[in-house]
């Protein structure tokens, strides 16, 4: 025969192994979405990357032709260096065609400004990477 104190305690352990697996399960979720946020940082890291490869690839093409700096002017220049370049672009970053890039000259100065888009896999903005270069007469 059971006492009353006994009875109290009655299912006292399925409660306490209830919460447990509840607490167990809100640990794991938490890591998968860590893990969920690591691969985003991650991609994201590698597209800035990726374009500010680019970026210097063209700059770098502008240093080595700078006698023809006027021609590397995107959109509307006429380098053959340039359809390559975008063609690049738009294969390595995600839709970056519907996002092209840009290249501004300042002829006098020759300061070149590079502008480089891509849109994320669900992001809601696209990013870009810019840098500016001032390519002179040796």
């Amino acid at each position: 025969m059971r006492t009353h104190f006994q009875q109290r305690q009655q299912g006292v352990m399925l409660l306490e192994a209830l919460i447990a697996i509840l607490i167990f399960s809100v640990g794991i979720l938490a890591l998968v979405a860590m893990q969920g946020l690591a691969i985003n940082y991650t991609s994201e890291a590698k597209y800035r990357s990726d374009a500010s490869f680019l970026a210097s690839e063209i700059i770098s093409q502008i240093w080595v032709d700078r006698t023809n700096l006027a021609n590397y002017a995107y959109p509307g220049g006429t380098a053959p260096e340039l359809a390559n370049w975008v063609a690049k672009i738009n294969n390595t970053l995600p839709q970056a065609a519907t996002n092209p890039p840009t290249i501004t000259i300042d002829v006098p100065s020759g300061t070149v400004d590079v502008t480089v888009r891509w849109l994320p896999p669900n992001a809601e903005a696209a990013r870009n990477y810019r840098t500016i270069a001032v390519v002179s007469n040796p």
